[in-house]
């Protein structure tokens, strides 16, 4: 056995053994478990001894992930069966004696009528029995360092056979390429060209986009309706960000200029002006719009890092205004605004979650097309040169602030639409509502998504707010998750799952042929003239 493997298996020991670690002081172990059991068809309330089960299942799949992981680092030298199992040993007997002994260490603690409540809220006497098989602290702990030596082989070694395993490679690699294949076909392209089968394509999603809310039932219609508030969220911010390449983290206060904006003319207090929906998101998308005309005079020409500190600061400081007791007789203070009027055409209203939800697919989608639009134009391509490099930018004739200070304006429209639809879907909106968090979690799905590709900006939102309402136990992680998981994108994928294409520079045939042609008679008229000159 070689020495590189050892060290890739304690390499990955020592990674997963910190995970464990953590989870358990989390009180992710008891999550996990309950994950498992769901998956598995357990009822949700399981609890206890019921529970067992699913945590030896739990800690069986991280401890094959930690012994493949191992297995799967690039070995020097000849990929031999050894050094596999060598490497996943290493990493299940690391991993499990972190492991071992975290939990001999607390359930030393429980044995000893000590409740680590009082040091760590999560950790409970119920999780520590659990983590240890219900079974003494030296029994548990040898139990724990057993099932993850011996989960953390089988995995290297299942990794080593299907590394190795000729048929299995020839099988995939055939599949793929039929795939692809069969994707780039004349046929497939042709029908992907055809306008028939894009208006078809187009007739069915509107077909579900009409009928889907419609048989979501309230629940899905607020949680994803709640997702497209943040696409339109994510769009605006890709506009400044993805595209401009200017990092604002106070996006937030354009978001609560537009809400507290359309409130305030809506709303029966604190000033009973009581307008029409539509004038006054009209009027509220405007104020946005020129609050970020307004923040941005004084602040584009900063770059990177003082760019987004500075924003930080503007929109905590439209927080604490908007919190403080000097503004409570113009925007009601910290109790917020109540009774936001909901959309209302030709006198009938349209407040129900079913109707808010049209609204929103109907924003969404307008907000999608302008940018798409926006993203092609000769305004698109200098806000990506000045994304590429301000100076060459500049050097071209291009007007890098005033095109900063356009995207930073529309930008901070977009986020005030999002604003008014939240406020009015909600009848309420406080301080709260707009805390730089929200900001954190419209940049998290950007970057996630893809920055400044659109539809990375669907996929970011679905990922990072619709998933954390389906899987409800691990609310309570989202930090944790969003901070591991840009963790993991800024090392595998730092352009996001999405990542935007880069423009290339296409000739035409025709002007390709014509330069051809000018070289050629180029050419020979020089080779024709030079014996004339020689004469």
């Amino acid at each position: 056995m070689k020495s590189f493997a050892l060290k890739n298996g304690l390499r990955t020991g020592v990674t997963f053994g910190v995970i464990i670690v953590t989870m358990f002081l989390i009180g992710f172990t008891v999550t996990g478990a309950v994950l498992i059991g769901k998956i598995l068809g357990a009822s949700s309330s399981i609890s206890g001894a019921a529970l067992l089960p699913y945590f030896v299942i739990f800690m069986i799949l991280i401890g094959m992930w930690a012994g493949a992981s191992a297995a799967r680092r690039p070995l020097v030298g000849a990929d031999v069966l050894v050094d596999a199992l060598g490497a996943g040993l290493m990493a299940g007997l690391v991993s499990g004696l972190f492991a071992t002994v975290i939990g001999y260490i607390f359930g030393v603690a429980i044995s000893n009528k000590i409740d680590p409540r009082g040091y760590l809220a999560s950790v409970s006497p119920e999780s520590v029995r659990m983590f240890l098989f219900n079974q003494s602290p030296l029994i548990g702990s040898l139990l724990l360092l057993i099932l993850m030596v011996v989960s953390a082989l089988a995995a290297a070694g299942l990794s080593f056979v299907f590394r190795n395993n000729d048929w299995l490679k020839n099988t995939a690699r055939k599949t793929s390429d039929s795939a692809f294949c069969v994707l780039r076909s004349e046929r497939v392209t042709s029908l992907v060209q055809n306008k028939y089968a894009r208006y078809a394509a187009m007739a069915v999603l509107a077909a579900a986009l009409i009928i889907l809310p419609r048989t979501w039932g309230g629940y899905w219609n607020y949680v994803l309706g709640t997702v497209g508030i943040y696409i339109i969220l994510g769009l605006g911010l890709n506009i400044v960000t993805g595209w401009a390449g200017q990092l604002v983290i106070g996006y937030v206060a354009f978001f609560a200029i537009g809400a507290y904006t359309f409130a305030l003319l809506t709303a029966p207090a604190p000033h009973h002006l009581m307008w029409n929906f539509w004038v006054a998101m009209a009027l509220a998308v405007l104020a946005a719009g020129i609050s970020g005309l307004l923040i941005g005079l004084p602040i584009l020409n900063l770059r990177g890092d003082y760019l987004a500190i500075v924003t930080l600061g503007a929109g905590e400081i439209i927080r604490i205004l908007l919190k403080s007791d000097l503004m409570t007789p113009y925007t009601a203070g910290p109790r917020g605004i109540r009774d936001i009027a909901g959309p209302t055409i030709f006198g009938r209203s349209f407040a129900t979650d079913v109707d808010f939800m049209y609204l929103i697919i109907i924003a969404v989608l307008v907000v999608s097309f302008l940018a798409h639009r926006l993203q092609n134009s000769r305004t698109g391509k200098a806000w990506f040169a000045i994304n590429l490099d301000e100076t060459v930018a500049r050097a071209t004739g291009i007007n890098a602030f005033a095109s900063k200070l356009l995207a930073l304006s529309l930008s901070a429209a977009v986020a005030g639409l999002a604003g008014v639809l939240f406020a009015s879907r909600n009848q309420f909106t406080g301080p709260d509502d707009h805390a730089l968090m929200v900001a954190i979690n419209v940049i998290c799905l950007v970057i996630v998504g893809g920055i400044g590709n659109i539809p990375g900006i669907f996929l970011g939102a679905f990922a990072l707010k619709g998933l954390p309402e389906v899987l409800r136990e691990i609310e309570s992680y989202r930090m944790l998750v969003f901070g591991v998981l840009l963790v993991v994108m800024m090392r595998l994928r730092p352009e996001g799952f999405l990542p935007a294409k880069r423009p290339e520079l296409e000739k035409s045939a025709a002007k390709l042929e014509y330069a051809t042609q000018s070289d050629s008679s180029a050419s020979g008229t020089g080779a024709h003239s030079q014996p004339g000159k020689d004469a």
